[in-house]
Formats: C-alpha cells, sequence, structure tokens
C-alpha cells in the first residue's frame, strides 16, 4: 500500500507540475500579446502625431482627419469593463489572445460590486473556461467556423457565467461528467479546477454538447 501511495504521489506530482507549465506557457503567450500591441499603438500613436503635425497649417484638412480619427476610437473597442479590476484584467488578456489565434469572440460580461466569492476564484474559472474554450477552437481546421461567446451578468440574484465555443468531433464524456482530449491531460486539472471552486462557493455546473458547439454554464450565489 505504501509503494502504491508513493507511486501515485509521485505520479500526481508530475500531471500537476506539467498542468503549472501549460499555465505559465499560457501567461507567456498572454504578456508577449500584450507586448506587441503596446508596440503597435505606439507605432500607430506616432504616426497620427506626425500626420497632424503635417496639416498643422491646413486647419480643414486636419478637423477631417481628427474627426476620421475619432470615429476609428470610438468604433473599435476591445476592452472589456466589468465592474471588478482583477476580472477586467483577466479577461482582457484572455480575450486578446484568443483573437490572434483567428477566433470571433462576442464578449459581454458585468458583474456586482459585492460577491460572496473571492475575486482569485472568481478569475480561476474565468480563466480556465476562456482556456479550454481556446484550445477546442484552436483543434478546428476551418478557422472561419472557430467562435467563442462570453456572457457574465446577474441572474436570479445569482452570478451567471457562460462560455459557448465552436467545437470539432466528439467531446468524450464518461458518466455524467465531461472529460479533456488533450493528449497531454493536463486540460483535465483546469476542469476539476472549474467544479471544485465552484462547489466551495455553493455554486453549480452545467456543460452541453450540440453539434459543432460545447457550452458551460456556472452559477453562483451573490
Amino acid at each position: 500500500m505504501k509503494l502504491f501511495d508513493f507511486l501515485f504521489g509521485k505520479a500526481m506530482e508530475r500531471r500537476m507540475a506539467a498542468y503549472q507549465n501549460d499555465l505559465i506557457r499560457k501567461h507567456c503567450s498572454e504578456v508577449e500579446n500584450m507586448y506587441r500591441q503596446v508596440r503597435g499603438w505606439r507605432h500607430d500613436y506616432h504616426n497620427h502625431i506626425q500626420t497632424m503635425l503635417a496639416l498643422v497649417d491646413k486647419p480643414e484638412q486636419m478637423r477631417a482627419y481628427l474627426l476620421t480619427l475619432n470615429e476609428d476610437l470610438t468604433t473599435v473597442d476591445t476592452v472589456i469593463k466589468t465592474g471588478n479590476v482583477m476580472l477586467d484584467a483577466v479577461l482582457n488578456s484572455k480575450l486578446s489572445l484568443i483573437k490572434t489565434k483567428n477566433i470571433a469572440v462576442n464578449a459581454k460580461a458585468v458583474v456586482p460590486e459585492k460577491l460572496s466569492i473571492s475575486d482569485v476564484d472568481l478569475c480561476v474559472i474565468i480563466g480556465n473556461l476562456l482556456d479550454n474554450a481556446m484550445e477546442a477552437c484552436e483543434r478546428q481546421e476551418e478557422t472561419s467556423e472557430r467562435f467563442i461567446r462570453v456572457f457574465i451578468g446577474v441572474l436570479k440574484k445569482q452570478l451567471y457565467i457562460s462560455v459557448m465555443n465552436s467545437t470539432e468531433g466528439e467531446v468524450k464524456k464518461e458518466g455524467k461528467q465531461y472529460v479533456s482530449t488533450k493528449t497531454s491531460g493536463n486540460h483535465g486539472f483546469g476542469l476539476m479546477r472549474i467544479d471544485r471552486i465552484t462547489e466551495k462557493n455553493g455554486g453549480y455546473v452545467n456543460r452541453q454538447k450540440e453539434p459543432g458547439v460545447f457550452a458551460t454554464e456556472v452559477l453562483l450565489p451573490i
């Protein structure tokens, strides 16, 4: 029995180490993507300044340019503001990375100021849901069919979280539980984290599979 416990413990340690390495890799990708965006913004800012300097003696052209620039800024707003600073950081970094993977994203999120669940637990749930959805979309060969839809809000005095994504092929299920199809097996830790944190906070998880679509709903007491 002691040998079994030892070997089982070692196996769990290896799986947890691999899972943590996956998390580090994802965080690095998100940070690198944010750096690329910042460099792009700096480049655009420099170009706009140069253009306006060239138009400083041409007020009508300057006005037309500023109106065009203002229209671009108001129609392209990718920042999500939920009311929760930590959740905003996780959502925006994840969604920004997802968009670089040729995945169409539709997201709407608003959360109350006071929640019974901790900010850390909430961010772990959202982060894992989005990671799972992104990985499912990346396995699709046809990029035009990839999509992720996110909704976070209040439903019947509970915090309602819905993440829906396109998927390809079969989603494995053991009994009533969906399981990972990721070859490394580390994906399963993300599912377990979602379930355990939801249960700890007195919530409920529902997963549904339709042809070409997988959806997860989480309800948490406010």
